[in-house]
């Protein structure tokens, strides 16, 4: 009787041990889970050739489209227009959506087809004809955060958002080996030196999918096209990216760049 009694203590001991382990474990998980997630986000272009097409978009982005993501409690979604003077063509907008997760872009269409009032709101867009589309084509890009910057920041501006400048850029690399690199680069200090010189970044992104693999995307906000020259002189002339710029590690890691001068809709989340 003693010796079952002992058992069953010896037992008891190393189940609760054990759970306690467990525990704790689940709890280290889950915080290095937190910890390392990084956002999504998917970034479409909608190309048009017609001020109506452009009315029809800016209204169903307007009082459709960010409405219902808001209400799937999505938030910070940038809506821009391109600066007529500093881009080539300026007939797009873009829309930049971020998510939590591969699945969440993957069930956006169903949660968007079943919200009756985005439905009602978005109809002119949802039913156009084919005769009378709203756009010419879509541009779809699947990106991924850096793990230096997992996160999307909205920009610090004070500035009215006709004269800021949103600089998307687009970094093309001719393998997949000199795109990792420099992906390396700008998780060993690029980003950290944007950040640390007020570019207000928005986001650095690996490009999961798109017509130009492989290669990277990001996202500064200038107050102005005088603070974006000024940042950029500022960030040329630094030390540390002088030195990380002449690594032979990171020589001809971009092989095609292409800038996108933006700037945010006034019914932009920012």
């Amino acid at each position: 009787m003693k010796r079952a009694t002992l058992l069953l203590m010896t037992f008891t001991v190393i189940c609760m041990t054990s759970c306690t382990q467990t525990g704790e474990q689940t709890k280290t998980d889950a915080k290095q889970t937190e910890q390392y997630q990084r956002d999504y986000f998917q970034l479409k272009i909608y190309n048009y050739e017609s001020p109506e097409q452009e009315v029809m978009l800016d209204d169903y982005f307007q009082n459709a489209l960010l409405p219902a993501l808001h209400r799937a409690g999505i938030e910070n979604v940038g809506v821009l227009k391109p600066i007529e003077e500093l881009n080539e063509t300026s007939d797009y907008m873009i829309v930049i959506t971020p998510f939590k997760s591969l699945n969440q872009i993957e069930s956006l269409p169903g949660v968007l087809s079943g919200d009756s009032v985005y439905m009602q709101s978005g109809q002119a867009y949802i039913d156009a004809s084919f005769d009378h589309p709203p756009y010419t084509r879509i541009e779809s890009f699947i990106l991924k955060a850096m793990s230096s910057v997992p996160e999307l920041a909205t920009p610090d501006l004070t500035t009215p958002r006709a004269v800021r400048v949103y600089e998307l850029r687009s970094y093309q690399s001719a393998t997949e080996k000199l795109h990792e690199l420099k992906v390396e680069m700008f998780n060993e200090g690029e980003a950290a030196l944007f950040q640390e010189l007020k570019f207000n970044p928005v986001f650095f992104c690996d490009v999961l999918s798109s017509a130009h693999m492989p290669h990277l995307m990001y996202m500064v906000a200038h107050a102005d096209t005088t603070a974006q020259s000024k940042n950029w002189d500022t960030f040329g002339n630094h030390p540390e990216w002088l030195r990380m710029r002449d690594m032979e590690r990171y020589q001809n890691t971009v092989s095609h760049i292409t800038v996108y001068m933006l700037y945010p809709t006034e019914y932009s989340d920012y």
